[in-house]
């Protein structure tokens, strides 16, 4: 009988400590959304964050940017919210180039999908038949035959982008530059069919500026072309992709694609313009904080999420790796090693943090980017903002507010 008991006993402990060591995951924002706590004290105490510090962050970052906010997740807990301008919880603006890193995770789910067609994963060269549509061919630089799919996701396939470009950290410049923004997500300029004329300015990516491999270029066209890809082998839009398999195992809400004010852009835009909330956003982060995992499914592979976080052998020359900037060789010297995170036109940004349990979502945004013209989004005025900041001008440069909004908020973080 006192073995029954005994046995009963270690049964029931067992399940506790099991319970309590599980990874949290949320419910929808429908179902009550992210887990919160209140004031000062408590978020102190089971939090280890220091609140002055975030709303000192969040003072800040109002001079990078007209719209916006601040979120921060620490251990699963949703431990700061505010917006500001146009911001809210259920604005869907164009996030620009954060959309970049779904279309990268949209890859990696779907070189686990098809094993048959990724034997070497990243290592496979994709620009033939096989990989991208007839429209490709015959290749308007032979060269790009030996573009490896690392190369393509890490902005190093020789595809023409913006300037400066990177050779082994080393910045110079190419001429002509490739195509930039949405003109950079349309298949007819992506697959080098025209050239972008403005002014006296070509834009063009018939060639490579460089030999696979050899430097590195923010390259929008590149992630679009990921997204033909992925189009081609999956016969699905990116948008349905990312619905089917991300956006529903994370229960996220309302969502969009935006640009619908380019008549040009015929697909969904794989080199970003992702409309998502920003409670949602932060779902994102939390996946890749736990390694792609949601809820005890492998919803993006760990090989992959790994990969997206450090270093990336397939750019040598920046640190950047499959669509987010990493920190693991120390290029920012006042921020953790295992830090990444993916910016986007706007100054909105995303962050991880995985020795801090800490996923960060600096919401930006200018007045265009939240139009109901460029989002497709029906806008509640009820949701709407008085605070239009119509006499705003910047008081922070927006490349410093990316590491800065980090930095200060990791001040506010205590470390066990």
């Amino acid at each position: 009988m006192k073995l029954r008991i005994f046995i009963t006993i270690t049964t029931l402990l067992g399940i506790i400590i099991s319970s309590c060591s599980r990874t949290y995951y949320p419910p929808s924002d429908l179902n009550g959304g992210w887990r919160t706590l209140k004031g000062a004290n408590e978020i102190n105490e089971k939090a280890g964050i220091d609140i002055q510090k975030l709303d000192d962050a969040f003072e800040y970052i109002k001079g990078s940017t007209k719209n916006g906010g601040l979120l921060v997740l620490r251990d699963g807990w949703l431990v700061y919210e505010r917006y500001f301008g146009k911001g809210h919880r259920d604005a869907t603006p164009n996030l620009a180039s954060c959309g970049k890193s779904f279309t990268s995770a949209a890859i990696g789910i779907l070189i686990e999908q098809h094993p048959e067609l990724f034997p070497e994963r990243l290592n496979q060269k994709i620009f033939n038949p096989k990989y991208l549509p007839n429209d490709f061919f015959p290749l308007s630089d032979p060269r790009m035959e030996n573009i490896k799919l690392g190369q393509l996701l890490s902005f190093s396939a020789g595809i023409r982008g913006n300037n400066p470009v990177y050779v082994k950290n080393q910045p110079q410049t190419m001429n002509p530059v490739g195509l930039d923004g949405w003109e950079a997500m349309v298949d007819e300029y992506v697959l080098g069919k025209e050239d972008v004329v403005d002014g006296k300015v070509r834009f063009s990516t018939k060639t490579l500026w460089c030999e696979p491999g050899e430097g590195y270029s923010y390259a929008t066209a590149s992630m679009h072309i990921a997204s033909i890809m992925l189009r081609h082998i999956s016969g699905m839009e990116l948008q349905e992709f990312l619905d089917k398999y991300l956006a529903k195992e994370l229960d996220w809400g309302y969502w969009n694609y935006a640009y619908r004010n380019q008549p040009l852009i015929k697909h969904t835009p794989g080199g970003g313009g992702i409309a998502l909330r920003a409670t949602d956003m932060l779902r994102f982060g939390y996946l890749m904080l736990n390694d792609g995992k949601w809820n005890g499914k492998q919803v993006i592979p760990k090989w992959y999420v790994k990969h997206c976080s450090q270093a990336s052998p397939y750019n040598i020359h920046y640190p950047y790796s499959l669509q987010f900037e990493v920190n693991s060789n120390g290029h920012w010297p006042d921020l953790p090693r295992d830090a990444y995170w993916k910016s986007g036109s706007g100054n909105h940004c995303i962050y991880i943090v995985p020795s801090l349990k800490l996923v960060v979502w600096k919401l930006g945004g200018r007045d265009d980017q939240y139009a109901q013209e460029n989002t497709g989004a029906i806008i509640d005025p009820k949701t709407l903002t008085t605070n239009d900041r119509k006499n705003w001008k910047a008081t922070v440069d927006e490349e410093e507010a990316i590491i800065k909004t980090l930095k200060m908020v990791i001040d506010g973080v205590k470390v066990n």
